[in-house]
């Protein structure tokens, strides 16, 4: 009808995607694919926004040098894509700029590796500054080697047959590009460093107050933020969804014995995560390196829980924190049928409805106590100079002014245990 205005469809429309991966028995068995780690991927691509369509896992001996996939391969992904109308196909591997720019020419449609997905999920997840900053350095060093492919369609007309004024610039505009992308990263590392030094500071004022830190790692969507939000009431927000947490929360946890700690969630990880994003994160994951104690939140219904649970330990040990105690938490025990785990250092949990995090909490505050002792003390006035230390350097759970003195009730690290010995009105042996 005239006048009428035609209602336009906001909708965004979500990119086709092309699934592929090679499992060459010359890779590592990390870095190969398979059906679980193209399982995953596919739920990567749904996580960054995208349609995934379909897959192409090639087995040969060793990865192509050229094309990464045999070109009968690639001729086979080409006829998938036009068929499925792709946009773009997205590699379960780490592709070098060369076999991306092959790849690029030989698909027509953008390229993406499993290291690019993961970084583009991270960018639209960070929210804090010093996520988006951690975020930012991991795509810049990603970036850097892969600039030359950027500039190719001008590096081909610097040759001496080109037509005048289209010598060098190409590679002009490269190394400039190259200088501005190293002045950032060195500028997001001190950013960083200062982000750094700051935790250093809140981890001295911690340990001051005496204050034991447990810290949740895990495979991501294991259900660490579920976990913390029924330990401690909290309400952060949640999804069934990967890498929904990137930024590290922590919040205090009241021990089953009465005494606290600081319970804190931390990104998750996956097999083949992209080193640039571990250097990246050092600031927040190095925190897991001065922990008291690491909850492994394990996603017990997973069927690939052991190879996730594998994974978990080798980069805790690759952040150097492979000593710190430990306790394996299997989670979601509701929708698991088989023989439950019940290991000393194991619990059974389903963190949606609080199943188990009683017997959790005891564990926690068990491993606990051989760095921390609950003491109640009654101090004399002549000696209140020991009351002010303890409100420094320990937990005080209660204080009370009596007529004898001041009668405090603290959790106490053992450089402390010592000198209150003959304070102790009820000493443990």
């Amino acid at each position: 009808m005239r006048g009428t205005k035609a209602i336009q469809d906001t909708t965004v429309k979500k990119e086709r995607a092309a699934l592929a991966g090679l499992a060459a028995a010359s890779m590592d068995q990390d870095e190969r694919s398979d059906e679980v780690s193209m399982d995953e991927l596919w739920q990567l691509a749904l996580t960054a926004g995208a349609e995934p369509v379909c897959t192409v896992l090639q087995t040969r001996d060793k990865p192509d040098p050229h094309s990464f996939l045999g070109m009968g391969k690639v001729t086979e992904l080409k006829d998938l894509i036009e068929s499925q109308e792709c946009d773009l196909a997205i590699f379960d591997n780490d592709l070098t700029p060369s076999q991306a720019r092959v790849l690029e020419e030989a698909l027509g449609v953008r390229v993406l590796d499993r290291t690019g997905l993961i970084l583009d999920i991270f960018a639209q997840r960070a929210h804090t500054k010093e996520g988006k900053l951690q975020v930012e350095l991991a795509q810049y060093r990603y970036l850097l080697p892969r600039l030359t492919g950027m500039w190719t369609h001008l590096k081909r007309q610097a040759g001496t047959s080109a037509p005048i004024g289209t010598r060098g610039p190409g590679e002009t505009q490269l190394e400039t590009d190259r200088r501005h992308i190293r002045r950032r990263i060195q500028k997001l590392a001190e950013e960083l460093e200062q982000v750094r030094r700051v935790r250093g500071t809140q981890r001295r004022r911690r340990e001051r107050n005496a204050l034991p830190v447990v810290a949740l790692v895990g495979y991501t969507n294991a259900g660490k933020s579920t976990l913390l939000n029924t330990l401690t009431g909290d309400s952060i927000q949640t999804g069934d969804r990967l890498f929904d947490t990137l930024d590290t929360t922590t919040r205090r946890l009241d021990l089953s014995e009465g005494g606290q700690a600081l319970l804190s969630d931390t990104v998750g990880f996956i097999r083949k995560l992209p080193t640039e994003l571990v250097d990246a994160f050092k600031a927040t994951l190095e925190e897991l390196t001065y922990a008291d104690l690491l909850l492994h939140v394990i996603d017990i219904s997973n069927p690939d829980r052991e190879t996730q649970a594998r994974v978990v330990d080798e980069l805790i040990d690759r952040l150097g924190a492979g000593q710190t105690p430990c306790l394996k938490v299997y989670n979601k025990c509701d929708a698991y049928f088989g023989r439950l785990p019940a290991g000393e250092d194991e619990i059974c949990v389903c963190a949606r409805t609080g199943e188990g995090t009683n017997a959790l909490l005891y564990a926690i505050g068990r491993k606990l106590s051989g760095e921390l002792t609950r003491m109640e003390l009654s101090i004399p006035y002549g000696k209140t100079a020991l009351v002010e230390r303890l409100r420094r350097e320990a937990n005080v759970l209660d204080l009370e002014y009596t007529e004898d003195g001041v009668s405090v009730l603290a959790v106490v690290r053992p450089a402390l245990r010592a000198e209150l010995r003959e304070y102790e009105v009820h000493p443990h042996g």
